[in-house]
């Protein structure tokens, strides 16, 4: 028996693992991790809120029940990108 050719990965963006110390996200192939340190909007969001994602387009993500929208960027460099949140870390 034979298996097909897979087709065309159809997830754009997709939350694989929820932690106590962050979040991992998995798009294009590639995961990133997301500490609460450097991404304090997840910390004490429900975790429903943190699975509903969009990729708005490629490496541009937003969360519209938390209003977080980060970059590929954002994510891989946090230090070069200041906090803009009022939620305490």
């Amino acid at each position: 028996m034979n298996s097909q050719i897979a087709g065309n990965d159809i997830l754009d963006v997709e939350i694989t693992n929820i932690s106590s110390h962050g979040i991992w996200l998995f798009t294009e192939n590639q995961e990133f991790f997301m500490p609460y340190e450097d991404f304090p909007w997840f910390k004490d969001a429900t975790i429903r809120d943190v699975l509903i994602v969009e990729k708005q387009s490629p490496g541009h993500f937003y969360w519209p029940n938390l209003d977080v929208d980060l970059s590929v960027e954002m994510i891989e460099n946090p230090r070069r990108f200041p906090l803009m949140s009022k939620v305490q870390a």
